[in-house]
């Protein structure tokens, strides 16, 4: 996800730099005029064309889409479902801090102690079943199926690297694998120690 909002980012700052009275909240009245289906002016026109707004719509669809997936939602989902769902969330995680569980976002700075302790209690490398006893799982097609994957995975074998993951899967995208595991741990759904990965 973080190379995701990264290329949005670089695309707002590269359109605005091309043209700099274009105003970032213009861009985005558009956008909004788009997804309404509404009618665009000659000056809505103007800005569509020098802002790239189709391709910022793109954009922020593929970074939805990411987001919706890290949290197993459906697409479908209204604005007031996606509302509760993080309230509800939200009573999940405060539950857990209660109980003693904290999921830091950036562990290696908030917790230093905490992810040297961890590193040490995970110690080396999981150990592996040998390969004659693994059977590779075909590689799912949905961004859905892909995140639930990595996360069975993890939950099989905790603190694998992206490559020890990638080695369960017939095709395999690292990358893929890769921005689906940089989209969790922000969120609190995995957690990372080194290049290591875990629920």
């Amino acid at each position: 996800m973080q190379g995701q909002s990264e290329r949005l980012d670089a695309h707002r700052k590269r359109q605005q730099e091309i043209h700099p009275d274009l105003p970032l909240t213009e861009m985005y009245n558009v956008l909004e005029k788009l997804r309404a289906a509404e009618e665009l002016t000659a000056e809505d026109r103007n800005i569509y064309d020098r802002g790239l707004i189709g391709i910022l719509r793109d954009l922020h669809d593929e970074l939805d889409a990411l987001v919706f997936a890290a949290y197993g939602w459906f697409p479908t989902l209204s604005d007031e479902d996606i509302l509760a769902s993080v309230v509800s969330l939200n009573a999940q995680r405060a539950a857990e801090e209660r109980a003693g569980t904290v999921r830091w976002l950036r562990p290696e700075y908030q917790a230093p102690q905490q992810v040297a302790i961890q590193t040490v209690l995970a110690g080396v490398a999981p150990v592996e079943a040998p390969a004659a006893a693994r059977r590779k799982q075909p590689w799912p097609a949905t961004l859905p199926d892909q995140v639930r994957a990595v996360k069975d995975s993890l939950r099989a074998t905790p603190m694998q690297n992206v490559q020890q993951i990638a080695a369960g899967f017939k095709p395999a995208s690292r990358t893929r694998i890769a921005e689906i595991l940089e989209t969790l741990t922000p969120l609190g759904q995995t957690r990372q120690v080194d290049d290591r990965y875990s629920l």
